[in-house]
C-alpha cells in the first residue's frame, strides 16, 4: 500500500510540475508574440533606394509570415526560409515603385534548385523592362548563382574569388548491398522499364534504361542553361561548352577574359558604383533596402486587390500520402479539403495548383485527382510546376486546363510500383527471431515481410500494379487529349524535363508561378482580383505543439548522425512506402 501511495504521489507531482512548466512556457511565448506584434514598425522606402537581394537562405514555394512557425524549440534557434511567392511579389512591386531605382544582387550562395532560380531570373528580366538597372556581385560564382547573375547589366566578382563552370552532374544512391548485409530482400512489382524508383533496392548501379533517361533530362537542362547564358552575355553555346570541357576558367581574371564577368572589384568599389547610379554623393549614405524588409511592406501583400474576385493558389508540396498532410507533405484529406474550399467559394474565379512533388501513394493521388476534376467542371484550373511534378505529382496535374512548367522541372515518371521487403534472413539469421503464422486462408498474410512472395502472389500483385497503371494513363490521356497508346509510349516511368515535356504533350508552356496566375486570369476573364493562398497556415500554438515532438526527434538525430543525417532521411523515406506507389526515384539533385 505504501508503494502504491508513493508511486501515485510521484505521478501527481510529475503531472503538476509538467503542467506548471508548460504553462510558464506558453505564457512566455504569448508575451513574446505580443511584444513582437507591438514592436513591428512599418517599413518605409526612401527615395533613390536600391533593392538589395540576397538569397542565402533556403527558398521554398511558400514561407510562413508567422515567426513562431520558424522557431526550433529544441535548440531555441530561428529556422529562416525565403518564400518564392514573396520574392516574386516583391520584384514585381519594385518594378513600378518609383522609389526603387535598381536591384543589387549579392549572390555568393543560393540554397535553391534551378526551377526556383529560373522563376526569379525571369522576374528580374521583366524588372529590367522598366529601364531600371541590375548589378550582380559575388565573392565566388557557382552554376546557380551565375545563372541568376547572368541577366544583370554588370557582373562583378571579388579579385580573390573563384568561378565554377564545369557542367552538371547527377548521382543516385543504391542500397542493395546494404540490404543484403542486414538480410533484407526487396521484392519489387512495377510497370515501366524506366520506373527507376525501385532500382536503389534491387541494383548496385544504374540500369541502361535509367542512364538513358537521366542523360536526356540532364542534357536538356544543361543546353537550356547554356543557351540562356549565351544570350545574356553575348556569347555562344559552343564557347561555353568549351570552357566547361577544357576547364578554361582557372582564375578570376580568366572569367573576365572570357567575358563571363565584367570586372573584378571589392565591396567598397561596388558601393561607390551603386552611389553613382542613383546620384548619391560619395560621402552620403547609400539607401539599400533588403529584400526581407521590402517583403514586409503593408501594401505588398496583394498586388491586385480591387473587386471581390479571387484567384486561389493551392500549394501541393512534398510527397503524396494519405491523411491530412503538413507543410512538407501532401495529404489526400488536407489537399482535397483545400481544393473543395476553392471550388465551392463563388468568389474564387480560378485555381492555380502549385505542384512541387515527386509523387507518392497512388491511392492518395487518385483521391486528389478526383477533386481537381470536380473543380475543373466549375472554374479554370491551371497547374504551375516547380522542381518536381513527377509520377503522383503529374497524376494530380493531368486534369488541369493548362499545365505550365519550368524548363528544369522534372516531370512525367508516369508509372507505378510496389516494394515488399522480405526480412526473413534478418530475423532468422541476424537476430535469431522466428515467426509462426496462423491464418484462415492461403494468402491471409499477404504481404508478409517474414517470408518471400510466392509466384502466385507476385502474379496477383503484378495485375494490381498493371490495373493502377492503366487507370493512371487513362487519366492522363483524358486530361491531355491524347490516346492511351500515346501516353503509354511516353510513360513507362520515364522522367522528362519541362522542355522535353512540351515536345511530347505533357506540358503546355514554359513559365513560373506568375505566368500561371496570368493564364488563370485570362481563362477566368477577370482583371481585378485578390490572390488567396491555400491550405491556410496553421495557428501558431497548434503548430508549436505539433512541432515539439517532431523537432525533438530531429534535433537528437542531427546531433547524433551529423553529416550522415541525409542518408538516414533517405532510408526513412523508403521505410514509409506502403502500398502501390506513383513515385519517382529519391533525391535527384543537380551538381
Amino acid at each position: 500500500m505504501k508503494t502504491f501511495l508513493k508511486d501515485s504521489l510521484t505521478v501527481v507531482v510529475g503531472i503538476f510540475i509538467y503542467s506548471t512548466i508548460m504553462g510558464i512556457f506558453m505564457g512566455i511565448l504569448m508575451i513574446i508574440m505580443i511584444a513582437v506584434a507591438a514592436s513591428g514598425d512599418k517599413v518605409k522606402v526612401k527615395d533613390n533606394s536600391i533593392l538589395h537581394v540576397e538569397l542565402n537562405l533556403p527558398i521554398i514555394d511558400r514561407a510562413s509570415d508567422n515567426f513562431m512557425e520558424n522557431i526550433d524549440f529544441m535548440s531555441m534557434s530561428q529556422n529562416e526560409y525565403i518564400g518564392l511567392n514573396n520574392v516574386l511579389k516583391s520584384i514585381e512591386k519594385a518594378e513600378t515603385d518609383d522609389k526603387i531605382k535598381g536591384i543589387y544582387l549579392e549572390l555568393s550562395a543560393i540554397e535553391s534548385g534551378l526551377p526556383e532560380i529560373e522563376e526569379i531570373r525571369n522576374a528580374i528580366i521583366k524588372f529590367k523592362e522598366s529601364g531600371k538597372f541590375v548589378i550582380a556581385y559575388a565573392n565566388y560564382y557557382s552554376h546557380k548563382t551565375y545563372y541568376l547573375a547572368s541577366v544583370a547589366d554588370k557582373i562583378y566578382m571579388t579579385p580573390s574569388g573563384h568561378f565554377t563552370f564545369t557542367g552538371f552532374s547527377m548521382q543516385n544512391m543504391f542500397f542493395k548491398n546494404a540490404l543484403d548485409k542486414i538480410g533484407v530482400e526487396a521484392e519489387v512489382i512495377r510497370h515501366g522499364k524506366f520506373k527507376s524508383a525501385v532500382e536503389p533496392f534491387i541494383l548496385e548501379e544504374m540500369s541502361d534504361a535509367n542512364r538513358e533517361q537521366m542523360e536526356t533530362y540532364l542534357f536538356s537542362i544543361w543546353n537550356d542553361f547554356v543557351d540562356k547564358i549565351a544570350i545574356s552575355r553575348n556569347l555562344t553555346a559552343e564557347e561555353l561548352n568549351r570552357y566547361a570541357d577544357s576547364l578554361e576558367i582557372v582564375s578570376t581574371q580568366s572569367s573576365v577574359d572570357k567575358k563571363l564577368v565584367d570586372a573584378l572589384k571589392y565591396q567598397d568599389q561596388i558601393t561607390e558604383e551603386l552611389k553613382k547610379l542613383v546620384g548619391v554623393k560619395k560621402d552620403n549614405k547609400l539607401n539599400l533596402i533588403k529584400l526581407s524588409k521590402y517583403m514586409k511592406l503593408d501594401d505588398n501583400e496583394d498586388l491586385k486587390v480591387k473587386g471581390n474576385d479571387k484567384i486561389a493558389i493551392i500549394y501541393a508540396i512534398g510527397g503524396i500520402e494519405m491523411g491530412k498532410g503538413d507543410s512538407y507533405t501532401i495529404g489526400a484529406d488536407g489537399m482535397s479539403k483545400a481544393i473543395r474550399k476553392a471550388r465551392k467559394d463563388s468568389s474564387v474565379k480560378a485555381i492555380v495548383l502549385r505542384i512541387n512533388s515527386p509523387g507518392g501513394s497512388a491511392l492518395a493521388s487518385e483521391i486528389i485527382w478526383r477533386e481537381i476534376v470536380l473543380a475543373k467542371e466549375v472554374k479554370p484550373v491551371v497547374v504551375s510546376m516547380g522542381k518536381y511534378a513527377a509520377s503522383g505529382g503529374y497524376y494530380i496535374a493531368a486534369p488541369a486546363d493548362r499545365i505550365i512548367a519550368s524548363p528544369n522541372t522534372l516531370t512525367g515518371s508516369i508509372g507505378v510500383f510496389g516494394v515488399y521487403p522480405n526480412a526473413q534472413k534478418l530475423l532468422n539469421d541476424k537476430i535469431g527471431i522466428n515467426v509462426s503464422t496462423v491464418k484462415t486462408n492461403e494468402y491471409s498474410d499477404l504481404p508478409a515481410f517474414t517470408r518471400p512472395l510466392t509466384n502466385t502472389e507476385k502474379d496477383f500483385l503484378q495485375l494490381f500494379v498493371e490495373d493502377i497503371y492503366s487507370v493512371f494513363i487513362e487519366h492522363v490521356a483524358e486530361g491531355r487529349n491524347m490516346t492511351v497508346a500515346q501516353v503509354d509510349s511516353i510513360g513507362q516511368g520515364r522522367i522528362w524535363s519541362g522542355i522535353n515535356a512540351i515536345e511530347i504533350g505533357l506540358v503546355d508552356e514554359l513559365g513560373g508561378l506568375n505566368r500561371a496566375i496570368e493564364v488563370a486570369e485570362e481563362l477566368a476573364g477577370i482583371t481585378d482580383y485578390k490572390i488567396i493562398e491555400l491550405p491556410k497556415i496553421k495557428d501558431p500554438f497548434e503548430q508549436i505543439m505539433e512541432d515539439l515532438s517532431v523537432k525533438a526527434e530531429t534535433f537528437v538525430l542531427k546531433k547524433s548522425l551529423g553529416a550522415s543525417y541525409e542518408y538516414y532521411m533517405q532510408l526513412n523515406e523508403i521505410s514509409k512506402i506502403q502500398g502501390i506507389q506513383a513515385r519517382m526515384m529519391f533525391n535527384i539533385d543537380i551538381h
